[in-house]
C-alpha cells in the first residue's frame, strides 16, 4: 500500500508538471502569435471581462473540488449531489453575468463588452459541469488523464484562436479561445472518468462538504482581493504605464509559476488525505514536497532574478527594461510563497478550512500593510512590499500551523534554509557573471549567466546534507518513471 501510494504520488506530480510544463509552452506560443494578430485593446478587453469571471469562479467551485478530494470517504449519491450543486450554481452564474453585461459595459464605456459578456458567461456552465468529474480524477490518482485533458484544451484552444485572428475576428478570437478550452475540458473529463450522475437525492447528506466549502470560498475571496491589491493600487496612484510595467512584469512570471504550482494541489491533496492518519508518513510526505518544490522551482526563479535584465529585453523588448527590477523581486516572492506552499495543501488535506480563512485574514492584511507602505517610495517600493509580505507570512505559517494540527516544524525549517542559502548563492552568481558581459549583449548575458548558476546549484552537492537532498529527490523522480508492478 506505501509503495503503491509513493508511485501514485510521484507519477501524479510527473504528469502533472509534464502538462503544465507543456501549457506553459503553449502559453508563450500564445504571446507570440496571437500578439501579432491581435491588438492591445483586444487583450484589454479580455481582461475586464476575465476579472469578473475569475470572482464568479469562486463561487462557481464553491470549494466543493477540494471537499470531494480531501473527503475520508465519499459515497457515488454524494459525488451525484455535488455534481448538480456545481451545474446548478454555475447556471445561476451564467444568468447573472449575462445580464451583468450591460452595467459592465456603462462602466467600461466599451460597447464591444456586452457581447463578449453575453458568450463569455458559459464559461460557468462548462466549468460547473466539470468540476466534479475532475474532482473525481483526481480522487482516483488518475493524473495522466488529468493532464492529457489540459495540454489537449490548450492546445486545441490556441489552434481555434490563431485560426480566427487570422480571419479577422479580432477579440473574438480569445472569447473563442476561452469558450473552446472549456468544452474541451468537459467532453474530455466526462470520457476519461466515464461516470454519468443519478439525480440529486437528499437521501446523502452532503452539508459538511457544503460547510467545508463554504470556508475554502471565503479564503479564496480574500485571496482574490488580496491579489488585486497591488494592481488597483498602482493603477490608481501612479497611472497607467506604471500599471503596465507592472502587470507585465507579473504576467511573465507569476501567471508560468501559478500554473506549475496550483495543480501539484491535485496530486498532493488526495495523497495527503489519505495518509493524515498515520504521524510518521504525512510528515515525510510533507517535507519532500517542500523540498521538490524549494530546489525544482526555486532554481528557476532565483535564475528569473539575477539574469532578469538579459530576459526582459529577450522577452519583451527594451521599452519594457523598466520592469526587469521589477520580475526580479516578483521572482523572489515567488520563491518565499512557493516553500510555503505546502502549507496550504496541509490545511486542505486536515480539512482545516476554518483555520486558512482566518490565517488567510491575516496574510491577507500583512500584505496589504507591505503593499501600501511600499507604495511611498514608488513603483518599486510597491514590488518590494509585495515580496516582503511572503517572508513575514511564510514563517507565520508554519507556527499557526504548529499549533492546530501536528507538524514536522524543524525539518521544515530546516529544508528552507537549505533551499535559500543554495538559491540565494544561485541568483548572486549567476548575476554576477551575466554583468561581466553585458557590453556584448542580452543573449551572451544569458548564455553565461544561466550555466554559472546552474554550476553553483551543483557545486553544493560537496556537502553531504545537499547530497542527501538529492538522494531523496532522485528517489522521487525514479517513482515518476517505474512501472508499477500490476497486483495479483
Amino acid at each position: 500500500m506505501s509503495s503503491n501510494l509513493a508511485h501514485s504520488a510521484a507519477r501524479g506530480a510527473f504528469f502533472t508538471l509534464g502538462a503544465q510544463g507543456a501549457k506553459i509552452i503553449l502559453q508563450f506560443l500564445s504571446v507570440i502569435v496571437l500578439a501579432r494578430l491581435l491588438t492591445p485593446h483586444d487583450y484589454g478587453l479580455i481582461a475586464i471581462v476575465l476579472v469578473v469571471v475569475g470572482i464568479g469562479e469562486i463561487f462557481r467551485d464553491f470549494g466543493l473540488t477540494s471537499a470531494s478530494i480531501q473527503a475520508p470517504t465519499l459515497s457515488t449519491g454524494q459525488r451525484d449531489n455535488l455534481f448538480w450543486i456545481n451545474a446548478g450554481i454555475g447556471l445561476l452564474l451564467t444568468a447573472v453575468m449575462y445580464f451583468l453585461a450591460v452595467p459592465i459595459e456603462a462602466v467600461t464605456r466599451q460597447p464591444e463588452i456586452v457581447g463578449m459578456v453575453h458568450w463569455l458567461c458559459l464559461l460557468f456552465l462548462l466549468n460547473g459541469l466539470a468540476t466534479q468529474h475532475r474532482a473525481n480524477l483526481a480522487r482516483d490518482l488518475r493524473f495522466r488523464a488529468m493532464a492529457a485533458i489540459d495540454v489537449s484544451a490548450a492546445a486545441i484552444a490556441l489552434t481555434a484562436a490563431v485560426v480566427a485572428a487570422l480571419l479577422g475576428a479580432e477579440y473574438w478570437a480569445l472569447v473563442i479561445q476561452q469558450l473552446t478550452s472549456g468544452v474541451v475540458v468537459v467532453v474530455g473529463s466526462v470520457l476519461a472518468g466515464r461516470w454519468l450522475p443519478r439525480w440529486y437525492s437528499r437521501a446523502h447528506s452532503v452539508r459538511a462538504l457544503l460547510g467545508f466549502g463554504w470556508n475554502i470560498v471565503a479564503t479564496n475571496l480574500l485571496v482574490y482581493a488580496g491579489s488585486q491589491i497591488d494592481t488597483v493600487l498602482v493603477g490608481l496612484k501612479f497611472g497607467t504605464t506604471p500599471l503596465g510595467l507592472y502587470n507585465r512584469a507579473y504576467q511573465l512570471l507569476m501567471t508560468p509559476l501559478t500554473q506549475v504550482r496550483s495543480p501539484m494541489k491535485n496530486v498532493a491533496l488526495p495523497v495527503l488525505s489519505r495518509v493524515q492518519q498515520e504521524p510518521a508518513r504525512f510528515d515525510n510526505y510533507v517535507t519532500a514536497a517542500q523540498l521538490m518544490l524549494g530546489y525544482g522551482l526555486g532554481i528557476p526563479l532565483v535564475l528569473v532574478t539575477g539574469l532578469s535584465d538579459p530576459i526582459v529585453r529577450i522577452m519583451l523588448g527594451p521599452r519594457w527594461l523598466e520592469a526587469a527590477p521589477i520580475l526580479g523581486l516578483f521572482a523572489i516572492a515567488g520563491l518565499l510563497s512557493t516553500i510555503a506552499f505546502v502549507g496550504y495543501w496541509v490545511y486542505l488535506s486536515r480539512g482545516l478550512g476554518r483555520q486558512l480563512f482566518l490565517y488567510t485574514i491575516v496574510t491577507t492584511l500583512i500584505k496589504a500593510a507591505c503593499i501600501v507602505t511600499g507604495s511611498f517610495f514608488g513603483l518599486i517600493g510597491v514590488a518590494i512590499g509585495f515580496t516582503v509580505a511572503p517572508a513575514i507570512s511564510w514563517p507565520l505559517s508554519l507556527f499557526w500551523l504548529s499549533r492546530v494540527t501536528p507538524m514536522p516544524t524543524a525539518r521544515l525549517y530546516a529544508g528552507a534554509g537549505r533551499i535559500l542559502a543554495l538559491t540565494a548563492s544561485v541568483g548572486v552568481v549567476a548575476w554576477a557573471v551575466a554583468s561581466t558581459v553585458s557590453s556584448w549583449g542580452s543573449w551572451p548575458m544569458l548564455l553565461v549567466g544561466l550555466p554559472a548558476g546552474l554550476l553553483t546549484a551543483v557545486a553544493f552537492l560537496i556537502l553531504p546534507t545537499y547530497r542527501r537532498d538529492l538522494q531523496n529527490l532522485w528517489t522521487f523522480v525514479r517513482l515518476m518513471l517505474k512501472r508499477q508492478p500490476r497486483t495479483a
